[in-house]
């Protein structure tokens, strides 16, 4: 079992038998009410493995909503208010948040707002939620066509990562979660991006999802509110979700790994241009992010629509500001960049 923290979050990896939840389900919250928030795969997939092998969750509540981005709205959080309102749930209470990025984003939002806050955990169940979304205490809700323009910071309890649960997912949502930590590589730790550039989807192992949630919580810890160091994650994700959004509520859904992907290219590419990555990096980049991911071309309408998106993004300041890249492992964040330049990139690329 491996145990660090991140802020107030204790985060454990390994067999969930092995970690301290079956203690906190039978002594700390042995006589509180307990709430799991599934989607409609974890509940199917994920959900008969924690009543298999945990004690304290025979009188759990079950609150199911469907699987996809496109559920994670403010309608969805007022339903389940509601339901934990109906059902006289209190801050004491506990939510325990089972899924991948989409129900540890919205579950842990919900929490932070129902009755100022109640207790939550997390039980990340795709790879993209266990490297990422779990880790950091940002929570958060989309806003139309714009990517977690509401939420909140507030960590879980703890955090329970089972990397057995990998074997539930399909080649696509492993790609979700290795955009992420080729990002991690990209920023902060060029071996960690090599190893995972020459490796299979079915050998990424808990030592790589261990280094990867390593850099990402170390930075977390430098700036919890994200007035500087932490920016240096967003690298990939202001042309990425700009991508995402663009198509969340069409039926050509992008997956958040791929418009990672094209992001990390198309901002990458800004970095060259802008004189900061060599070319020859450049190419060590996109050649790995080629070899890795279905990227697809996109119009010049497209294009346009991805900076008027960009502009609205709310990791924006005054003018356009990005993380971009010096060098593989090394990252600056607050670039100023012209729209031209980034219309330059994308169009580059196709």
């Amino acid at each position: 079992m491996t145990q660090f923290s991140c802020l107030e979050s204790s985060i454990e990896l390994g067999p969930l038998v092995e970690s301290t939840l079956p203690k906190l389900l039978t002594k700390t919250f042995g006589s509180s009410k307990k709430v799991i928030l599934v989607d409609s795969s974890t509940n199917e997939q994920c959900l008969p493995l924690l009543f298999t092998h945990l004690d304290g969750l025979e009188n759990a509540e079950i609150i199911e909503i469907p699987a996809g981005e496109e559920n994670k709205t403010m309608e969805i959080c007022f339903s389940i208010w509601e339901a934990l309102s109906e059902m006289e749930f209190g801050r004491n209470d506990l939510l325990i948040c089972l899924g991948g990025g989409m129900i540890c984003d919205l579950g842990g939002f919900m929490a932070s707002i129902y009755k100022r806050g109640m207790n939550c955990v997390y039980i990340p169940t795709s790879l993209l939620a266990m490297v990422d979304a779990s880790i950091g205490g940002k929570t958060g809700v989309d806003l139309g066509s714009f990517k977690n323009q509401l939420g909140t910071f507030a960590e879980p309890s703890h955090v329970f990562v089972d990397a057995s649960f990998l074997q539930t997912l399909p080649e696509k949502e492993r790609l979700n979660g290795l955009a992420e930590m080729l990002k991690h590589g990209l920023i902060a730790d060029a071996e960690h991006f090599e190893k995972l550039g020459t490796l299979s989807l079915e050998n990424i192992t808990r030592e790589l999802i261990v280094e990867s949630l390593q850099i990402k919580t170390k930075i977390v810890e430098s700036d919890p509110k994200e007035k500087n160091q932490r920016k240096l994650l967003n690298f990939g994700h202001t042309v990425g979700h700009a991508i995402e959004g663009l198509f969340l509520n069409s039926d050509q859904k992008i997956d958040h790994g791929l418009a990672v992907a094209h992001g990390i290219l198309v901002e990458a590419k800004i970095s060259v241009i802008k004189g900061l990555l060599s070319v020859k990096d450049f190419e060590r980049i996109e050649n790995t992010i080629k070899e890795r991911f279905p990227l697809q071309c996109f119009s010049e309408e497209e294009n346009n629509k991805f900076i008027s998106l960009m502009l609205q993004d709310k990791k924006r300041l005054k003018g356009s500001r990005f993380t971009l890249l010096k060098g593989i492992g090394q990252a600056v964040f607050d670039v100023k960049v012209k729209d031209e330049v980034v219309f330059e990139a994308l169009k580059a690329l196709q």
